[in-house]
C-alpha cells in the first residue's frame, strides 16, 4: 500500500482575457474545477494503475471538500485518513490567459492545521511508503510538524519537497530527509536546497540517510542514484498540451515501478514515461489509458 500525506486543494482554473496588473481589470472566459494537491495527484495516479492507496489530509465542511473526497472515493483511494472539519477546504485559484501564461493564488484553508493526533496511524503502519509533499504553512506549522513525526514512524517515506519547503531551508527539512527512502525533487529545488550542482547535492542527500534520489530534469529526462549507481535517463517524446502535474505524474510512475521491485533505472524510466503521456492531455489527474508497463 502507498499512501499520501499532503495538501488537498480544489483547483479553480479561470481562463481569462488577460492577467490583470495593479488597478487593472479583466474578464473570465471560462472556469474549470479539478481536484488537486501535489501528493494527492500522485496518489490518484497510483490508484489508476491499480495500486492499493490511501491518503492523510484534511478538508473543510464545504462543497470543495465534498468534491475532493468524492474524486478519491471514485478512484478507490482509502479516505479514512482524511479529516473532515468545519472551515474552508484548500483552493488554488489559477488564472490562465490566451497565451498560456499563469498566475496562481492559494488559499490553504484547513490544510495547514493537521495535528499529529488527527493522523490515522493505522494507515501509516499499513503503508509500505508514505508519499509526502509540502504544505503552504501560512495558517500554522501543525501539518509540517505532523509530517516530521510520521516520517519517523513510517515504514518508508518518499518526499517531494517543492519550493514551499525548499525555501524553509535545509535545517528545517533535515528531520524528514534523515527518514526519507526516496527523494523526488526537481533540479531547481535540489540545487537551491543544497546550494551545489544537482549531482553533488544527490550525494549529500545520500550521506544524510536518503536511500534513493531521483531528480526531475524536465525536457532532459531524469537523473537517479542510490549512491552506488547513477543513471541519466532520457525522456520520452511528447507533444505537450498541459504540463500541470507533470512532476506528480513522474512520482506516480516512479513509485509504481519501485513498488513492483524494479531497478532504480527502470523506476526513473517509468516516471519519465507516465509524465510524458500525462502532459499530452489536459488535467493533472488525466491518467485514463496510461499504462506504466508500456515504459519498456
Amino acid at each position: 500500500m502507498i499512501s499520501g500525506f499532503g495538501a488537498l486543494n480544489l483547483d479553480k482554473i479561470y481562463m481569462v482575457d488577460k492577467i490583470p496588473g495593479k488597478d487593472e481589470e479583466g474578464f473570465v472566459i471560462d472556469l474549470e474545477m479539478h481536484p488537486g494537491g501535489s501528493a494527492a495527484n500522485t496518489i490518484a495516479g497510483l490508484a489508476s494503475f491499480g495500486v492499493e492507496t490511501g491518503f492523510i489530509g484534511k478538508v473543510g465542511s464545504d462543497e470543495e471538500g465534498r468534491i475532493l473526497l468524492r474524486d478519491f472515493e471514485e478512484r478507490g483511494v482509502e479516505t479514512s485518513g482524511i479529516v473532515r472539519v468545519e472551515g474552508r477546504s484548500g483552493v488554488a485559484m489559477i488564472f490562465v490567459d490566451r497565451d498560456g501564461n499563469r498566475a496562481i493564488l492559494v488559499d490553504p484553508g484547513v490544510n495547514d492545521t493537521i495535528e499529529i493526533d488527527e493522523v490515522n496511524m493505522e494507515i501509516v503502519e499499513r503503508s509500505d511508503i508514505i508519499h509526502m509533499t509540502s504544505f503552504i504553512c501560512k495558517n500554522g506549522l501543525e501539518s509540517f510538524r505532523s509530517q516530521i513525526e510520521v516520517a519517523e514512524r513510517a515504514n518508508g517515506v518518499s518526499f517531494d519537497p517543492g519550493l514551499p519547503y525548499v525555501e524553509r531551508g535545509l535545517e528545517e527539512l533535515k528531520p524528514i530527509l534523515r527518514n526519507t527512502t526516496i527523494l523526488l525533487p526537481n533540479r531547481r529545488e535540489i540545487e537551491l536546497l543544497f546550494n551545489v550542482d544537482y549531482r553533488e547535492a544527490c550525494q549529500i542527500a545520500i550521506d544524510m540517510g536518503v536511500e534513493i534520489v531521483a531528480v526531475k530534469l524536465g525536457a532532459e529526462g531524469s537523473y537517479v542514484t542510490d549512491g552506488k549507481n547513477e543513471y541519466l535517463v532520457k525522456p520520452f517524446s511528447a507533444k505537450p498540451v498541459d504540463t500541470t502535474g507533470a512532476g506528480d505524474a513522474f512520482n506516480a510512475g516512479f513509485l509504481y515501478a519501485w513498488h513492483r521491485g524494479k531497478s532504480i533505472e527502470e523506476c526513473a524510466r517509468t516516471g519519465n514515461y507516465v509524465a510524458s503521456r500525462l502532459i499530452e492531455r489536459v488535467g493533472a489527474r488525466s491518467y485514463q489509458g496510461i499504462d506504466p508497463e508500456m515504459s519498456g
